[in-house]
């Protein structure tokens, strides 16, 4: 006889799924029970809910099936919630099975009981309750459904007591992944599409993950507008590569010269990209925007034409009505502005064999020169999604998994964790910032005990660096940001995987090597310097007044030893 949750298992196998993340429960005994025997789905043990979610959410980006992540009731599937958050956010198909109390006891507040239908509102496009055994198939097949045409999260609560009892005679029937939608604007919409770039003289496109099925028709319509192409950091992997018109990016880990492309420009084409930071949106330059979600056209700044339409679409509607360009001076000047910027940066990427800290570039650029050409590689946020921003190449093979809309620390090691068990034969790599692998320090115990070959590089400056920047930069003195780091080397080696500390340039190229040829997982304590300014494309006055007020404020304190030398930053570039 079948139970509920033996049912739950089929649909998943049925909908492609492999993994299951989560931590077990009471309340999740007959799932993990179903699990347990079956060779065509796993369940993974994480040591954390909120890794259980950040796995699933990085399994979905990179293999573009369903992620599935599961929490017991209560406290168990209240910690999927940052996890669901990033997945929801980065547009990741991701089911949560959030596990219940009993239900004769809903509504009592009888032990651990949470609404979950609520709980997950904000994080989710699709939440419903499962209260009887005919309700699971439907419900389990829309919530996958609505995980792959949403592009998003979908919870199914199940109570524990539920999951337990006889099926009902169904058989769950195949599932998979719905056709995405290729729809262009209207022949008219074209036409004004066609007039406003044919009648500019300087066109420059920013182009953001929307552009990633569409980098043919992006590269035609760049040289027939003579445009240079600036792309944001989710389409870094899929645009920089072999791209003759690439400038670099903006934003607040961006480039000078991607700034600088979309400043001097008289007319911005937005495709497929709702990049947030008003600030750096020109303000005189007429702004053509197209995105297949109506609701994105004009929130992040004023637009002068919006067409909701795929971005390869459109583009292949408007690409025989657009006027070769002869005039190449805008793209040229700014192609030799990205020249420069680069070469700043990588000479920014080196150290002085025997002298400590080392620069955090140095390291990023060696593991670039080093790892596979199809690795995956996974990042922190705040500096070290920075470094991987500015010195990680990719060439159509290689991945970049980050929190990169949500923003949350300790991201990286669990969606390190979720890319393995995708990929098992694939390079994985987490680049760690010390607060971000301290926050999430257990799940280094489940590389260790699944046996995942994941490589970790942690940033080790002793600090929350990029929270110290933007104190700095607002004018404070460092406060609340100090980390009292262990040897993570050693920590690492407590765990059984091989621990390396490189605190010398020129310790890093053949640890980094030394890491990467290793067959199981494997960290590097990168210690770096903590000083190392990061600072965006364009300064404001008020970052200015802010680091004066920093300066003067340092020296006054008695900390002019920490002061960073302004000149290696580039800081008024």
């Amino acid at each position: 006889m079948q139970r509920v949750a033996d049912v739950l298992v089929d649909t998943l196998v049925a909908a492609g799924v492999r993994n299951v993340y989560g931590v077990a429960g009471d309340s999740l005994n007959a799932v993990t029970d179903s699990l347990r025997p079956r060779t065509e789905i796993r369940w993974v043990h994480v040591r954390h809910e909120e890794a259980a979610a950040f796995a699933a959410g990085a399994e979905a980006q990179l293999h573009g099936g369903l992620g599935v992540c599961a929490g017991s009731c209560g406290p168990g599937n209240l910690h999927l919630i940052n996890g669901l958050y990033d997945a929801q956010r980065s547009r990741a198909p991701v089911l949560a099975i959030a596990s219940h109390i009993p239900t004769p006891e809903i509504g009592t507040n009888y032990f651990q009981e949470t609404h979950p239908e609520l709980v997950f509102r904000e994080c989710s496009h699709f939440r419903e309750l499962i209260s009887h055994p005919e309700q699971l198939s439907r419900v389990l097949e829309t919530a996958i459904e609505t995980a792959w045409a949403r592009q998003g999260v979908s919870v199914v609560v199940l109570p524990g007591d539920i999951a337990l009892l006889p099926a009902a005679d169904r058989a769950p029937r195949p599932l998979g992944p719905r056709p995405t939608p290729r729809f262009a604007p209207s022949d008219a919409e074209i036409g004004r599409l066609a007039d406003a770039l044919n009648g500019a003289k300087k066109v420059t496109i920013l182009a953001g993950s929307g552009c990633a099925g569409a980098r043919d028709e992006l590269l035609q319509a760049a040289a027939r507008l003579r445009a240079p192409i600036v792309h944001t950091l989710r389409a870094k992997e899929a645009l920089e590569y072999d791209n003759p018109f690439d400038v670099g990016m903006t934003g607040l880990i961006g480039f000078s010269s991607g700034y600088h492309a979309m400043l001097d420009a008289d007319l911005v084409l937005l495709l497929g990209t709702d990049f947030p930071y008003r600030q750096f949106y020109p303000e005189r330059a007429t702004k053509v925007q197209v995105d297949i979600a109506a609701e994105q056209i004009g929130r992040r700044t004023g637009i002068d034409l919006g067409l909701v339409g795929e971005v390869g679409a459109t583009l292949r509607a408007v690409l025989p009505r657009l006027v070769e360009k002869s005039d190449s001076g805008h793209l040229s000047a700014s192609l030799g502005h990205y020249q420069r910027s680069r070469r700043e940066l990588d000479g920014l990427a080196g150290g002085e064999p025997g002298k400590a800290p080392l620069h955090p570039q140095f390291v990023v650029k060696v593991l670039d020169e080093l790892a596979r050409d199809d690795a995956v590689f996974t990042c922190d946020v705040g500096l070290p999604t920075v470094w991987a921003a500015r010195y990680l190449r990719f060439n159509g093979r290689r991945r970049l998994i980050g929190s990169f809309w949500h923003g949350s620390m300790a991201n990286a090691l669990p969606q390190a964790i979720g890319a393995q068990c995708t990929e098992p034969d694939r390079q994985v790599v987490s680049l760690s910032g010390d607060g971000g692998i301290a926050m999430l320090l257990g799940e280094i115990l489940t590389l260790r005990q699944l046996e995942l070959p994941v490589k970790v590089i942690v940033f080790d400056n002793g600090s929350l660096g990029f929270v110290e920047l933007e104190q700095k930069s607002a004018g404070f003195l460092e406060a609340g940001v100090d980390l009292t780091n262990p040897d993570f080397a050693a920590v690492a080696q407590s765990c059984g995987l091989l621990g390396l500390r490189a605190e010398t340039p020129e310790q890093v190229r053949p640890m980094i090597a030394q890491l990467l040829a290793h067959p199981g997982p494997a960290l590097l304590d990168a210690v770096v310097a903590r000083q190392e300014i990061a600072m965006p494309p364009s300064i404001e006055r008020s970052v200015v007044k802010g680091f004066g007020l920093w300066l003067i404020k340092a020296v006054l304190s008695g900390k002019g030893d920490e002061i960073v030398d302004l000149a290696r930053v580039n800081l008024f570039r």
